[in-house]
């Protein structure tokens, strides 16, 4: 990517006061998140790499993430005081929707890491660890609806939600600010973080199953405890903290 487009990113970071070591803008690569690795490797701790295209991109448990040309795929590195724990992809997603350029849109939250809304999934959120006080986050945002076939949920994209002035240095120095903010509220704890993370949860009070180590559970979604657990009630309330969340089927 040239490199007018990279000085304007570290402008409206510096707007910001957000000064990273390293910001890589790239046409295409394998993987944000390996992009990341290797400059962690060097000893540096604050950066970012954004992509307009991955070939081997990946989400959760190590799944393909569709990444098709003309979306945000973005990845930087945190350090965190308190040890890592869930919560943080957590904080992340809530920290996303407070974006200036999103606001007015009808956004919500799929625990544990996909952004979604009413209409779909429109991005995802992956947080690798690199050791217990370190890791590297990667978000994907679909900016255009990705041509996704046999997708396992409906797809969406900012732009059928809404976002039609889209610029994308300016979504990405958001993203870069969002994150930071993010690392600083699991950093101090989290605080009231099941209220805050209930307000935009999507299938609240609805009947899901949700697939975990030891088999499915069928329930009422009741939202997460404050140390991000997920909480389904069946007979009792019950709480996961690994699993996979989804709708009902009839």
């Amino acid at each position: 990517m040239d490199d007018f487009a990279t000085r304007q990113l570290q402008q409206l970071l510096n707007a910001k006061n957000q000064f990273p070591e390293v910001v890589l803008l790239k046409t295409t690569t394998t993987s944000t998140n390996d992009d990341m690795r290797e400059i962690a490797q060097k000893g540096i701790t604050t950066g970012l790499v954004c992509s307009s295209q991955q070939t081997q991109g990946r989400g959760q448990h190590h799944r393909q993430w569709s990444s098709p040309e003309g979306n945000i795929y973005f990845s930087t590195l945190i350090q965190t005081k308190t040890a890592l724990d869930g919560r943080l992809a957590l904080e992340i997603a809530l920290n996303i929707l407070q974006m200036p350029s999103l606001h007015g849109l009808t956004l919500q939250v799929k625990w544990p890491n996909d952004l979604y809304s009413p209409q779909g999934k429109w991005g995802g959120i992956l947080v690798e660890p690199l050791s217990a006080h370190q890791a590297i986050i990667g978000v994907g945002l679909n900016l255009n609806t990705p041509p996704v076939e046999n997708a396992d949920q409906p797809i969406t994209s900012l732009e059928m939600l809404g976002l039609h002035q889209i610029d994308r240095l300016t979504l990405i120095a958001e993203l870069y600010t969002a994150i930071q903010q993010a690392a600083q509220w699991f950093q101090h704890g989290s605080y009231n973080l099941a209220e805050r993370f209930n307000h935009h949860a999507i299938w609240l009070n609805q009947e899901v199953e949700f697939e975990h180590a030891k088999g499915k559970v069928r329930g009422i979604f009741q939202g997460i405890s404050n140390d991000g657990a997920v909480i389904i009630h069946t007979d009792q309330a019950q709480q996961f903290y690994q699993g996979r969340l989804r709708l009902a089927s009839l």
